[in-house]
């Protein structure tokens, strides 16, 4: 005897029925005529069958191998979205397997024309509930997609887009609740910072997002130089950071200093050298290299932290 396993047999029909059309051993590479008239038929031997019984579980799969070709004529509607193919076509035999769990073959209607929006529905369900970058209330996701279509069959009506106050009234919902749907609207998808911007976006620049969000703010680095600084300072002479404060601050030379100060230029050499070297070492960390570069730049903004300390 062989053990090759056999599909379960389907119950003979009575001399008074329809002929049983021959299923093929590929179900899902029958023809679209072949699909519709075999379905026909096996919705009306499911009926007959007890659920839950070998026979009936066979009906069933046979017929959502016959129908898959729904299932990607409805995917491809959806064909631009972010999410992988597959995930969508899985996502819409789902929703064929519910379809033909509730089709009533008596009702007179194509199982096609029942079955359509059922697989259409799950897959925009599944949309909704695990597409969206940032979890968005379900009302407002109704509410975006009821004011594309409305305002759609409004400027159709009017000739024009309406504005946001009639499209609100129209919704009858307020303006404030239509600007949070929009803004809702842009939770769908996120983008890494990391990632090039689009050659056709509007003032894009070369390179990745993030440098289009900002610029390196030099003014920062003269800040942490005065902060650095204002103790040291603060423990400074009053002439030293009047020196300081022409010199670095309104940029005189020497000889101008020592006319303003009553000395002379040379006496200012010696004073400036000599406080500058003050600031050095007290700007000195472990690391030298870092704390000669650190002080230079320091320096550089010695004329804001004496006018700061003078003040």
């Amino acid at each position: 005897m062989s053990d090759t396993p056999r599909a379960p047999s389907i119950p003979a029909r009575t001399s008074t029925e329809e002929p049983f059309q021959e299923v093929p051993e590929r179900p899902s590479q029958a023809s679209a005529h072949e699909a519709r008239t075999l379905s026909v038929a096996l919705f009306r031997r499911l009926t007959e069958l007890r659920e839950g019984t070998p026979e009936h579980a066979y009906v069933r799969n046979t017929l959502v191998e016959l129908n898959l070709s729904l299932v990607k004529f409805a995917a491809r509607r959806f064909r631009s979205r972010s999410e992988p193919m597959e995930d969508i076509v899985q996502v819409g035999t789902i929703g064929l397997i519910k379809a033909i769990n509730r089709f009533d073959p008596d009702r007179g209607v194509e199982f096609v024309t029942f079955a359509l929006p059922t697989i259409t529905g799950e897959m925009k369900r599944f949309f909704r509930d695990t597409s969206w970058a940032v979890r968005v209330p379900r009302r407002l996701q109704e509410l975006r997609l009821g004011a594309a279509r409305t305002g759609d069959a409004m400027e159709q009506r009017m000739g024009h887009a309406p504005s946001e106050e009639e499209l609100a009234a129209e919704l009858g919902v307020t303006t404030e609740r239509l600007a949070e749907a929009r803004v809702a609207a842009e939770a769908y998808t996120a983008r890494s910072l990391d990632s090039p911007q689009q050659p056709d976006e509007e003032d894009a620049v070369s390179g990745a997002l993030s440098r289009s969000l900002g610029a390196e703010e030099e003014g920062f680095d003269r800040i942490e130089y005065v902060e650095s600084l204002k103790p040291l300072m603060a423990r400074l002479g009053e002439r030293d950071r009047t020196m300081l404060a022409l010199r670095f601050g309104q940029e005189l030379t020497q000889a101008e200093i020592g006319a303003r100060l009553g000395i002379s230029q040379m006496h200012v050499s010696r004073l400036l050298s000599r406080v500058l070297r003050q600031l050095r070492e007290g700007l000195l960390t472990d690391e030298p290299a870092a704390a000669e570069t650190e002080a230079e730049g320091a320096l550089e903004a010695a004329g804001a932290g004496a006018t700061s300390a003078r003040d």
